[in-house]
């Protein structure tokens, strides 16, 4: 079937995430049910504009409009790549403006609250939790990074972890001094309680197993809560945009932190401006003596 071969495309050639995969898969199948007929007759601009005009008036917001609109485009190449229709349709369809979304971020007060916590340093759960929490926001890596940490990444004479991130890119991320002396308790006190332990992860579940994506969730969510001053979504990928606003706050260039995330392009990075823009214009506007009414 052209779907299963454009999947496992998708999974092996472009090495695509489990969860884009899963969208794709998703979208397309709502196409096929949408419009039951062969490929060649079914890919055409009309058709795929009467899709996504259902899926308006079904009241979907434009983000995943666009997400549907990729989805179907990628498809698209790939049945022209093989023949099966001439050209692309979803290129002549006009995308919906989607509007920006600034990424939440916790503020640095809040994270020294967390940071500022004491915890019970013979309890190996409680300090992996612990050195989880602060990796993620110290470096900036994504959820899935960290569940995939081994202990050889972290080179403790440069004091820096390779990350392999998305597309199977190995990055170098800095490790600051204050994570670098919990990493050694904590790796101290792992190895005395898995003295057996041949996975070479860095972290592992109650059970001694390799930690997954929704644990690493439950790890941010339960460590986060209760915080004075640390309000919002409490996830991995807060804690990475909340590093990003708080290094490009205190002077970091663009680039520099571009290299540390992990992004493929600069633009991927600048919508991090605008958060420090908003924080800008709201302490002006408060010290500011016309600006209050």
């Amino acid at each position: 079937m052209l779907r299963e071969r454009f999947i496992e495309y998708l999974k092996i050639e472009r090495r695509y995430s489990l969860r884009t995969v899963a969208l794709y898969r998703k979208y397309i199948d709502e196409f096929y049910d949408f419009a039951p007929l062969p490929e060649r007759e079914f890919m055409t601009p009309l058709t795929v504009r009467s899709f996504i005009a259902e899926s308006l008036e079904s009241g979907l917001n434009s983000r995943t409009i666009n997400l549907k609109l990729s989805a179907l485009s990628s498809y698209s190449d790939f049945l022209v790549k093989h023949g099966f229709i001439e050209s692309n349709p979803v290129k002549r369809i006009k995308r919906p403006k989607q509007s920006k979304r600034l990424p939440e971020f916790h503020t640095m007060a809040a994270i020294s609250n967390y940071i500022a916590k004491d915890i019970e340093r013979d309890d190996i759960m409680a300090l992996r939790d612990r050195v989880m929490v602060l990796i993620l926001y110290s470096t900036g890596i994504r959820r899935a990074e960290i569940a995939n940490l081994k202990i050889e990444d972290w080179d403790i004479g440069r004091s820096l972890f390779r990350v392999t991130g998305k597309g199977d890119k190995t990055r170098e991320v800095p490790v600051p001094d204050y994570l670098h002396n919990e990493l050694m308790q904590y790796i101290e006190l792992f190895k005395e309680y898995y003295p057996d332990d041949n996975s070479g992860s860095l972290f592992l579940t109650e059970a001694g197993r390799p930690i997954y994506l929704s644990f690493v969730n439950k790890v941010v969510k339960r460590e986060l809560s209760g915080v004075e001053g640390l309000t919002g979504k409490k996830t991995p990928h807060t804690l990475r945009h909340s590093l990003a606003t708080h290094l490009l706050n205190n002077g970091a260039d663009l680039n520099s932190i571009k290299e540390v995330l992990g992004h493929s392009s600069l633009a991927a990075t600048q919508v991090y401006t605008h958060n420090s823009f908003e924080q800008l214009k709201k302490v002006f506007l408060t010290a500011h003596p016309r600006a209050k009414k």
